[in-house]
């Protein structure tokens, strides 16, 4: 059974352990300078999606070339 000076000690613990987490976060957070971050980050975060949509729209339009022909094809030997 715990007594009351370990639940103390326990809560007390619990308590600076958050405390001084928030105090070096908040700390942190003043010290360092990360104005602009978001925004070179969003900026990449485009361009790789902009090169992704190329790539697709490339893969689609040769995929839909490809399955266009060969449908052509099985067309113009039914309609033979």
């Amino acid at each position: 059974m715990q007594t009351l000076s370990s639940t103390l000690d326990h809560s007390a613990l619990a308590t600076y352990t958050w405390v001084r987490s928030g105090l070096v976060h908040a700390r942190h957070r003043l010290e360092t300078e990360d104005r602009g971050e978001g925004v070179i980050s969003a900026a990449i975060v485009v361009l790789i999606m902009a090169f992704l949509g190329v790539l697709m729209w490339g893969a689609f339009k040769l995929l839909f070339q490809g399955a266009s022909t060969k449908t052509s094809n099985q067309v113009d030997q039914i309609g033979s």
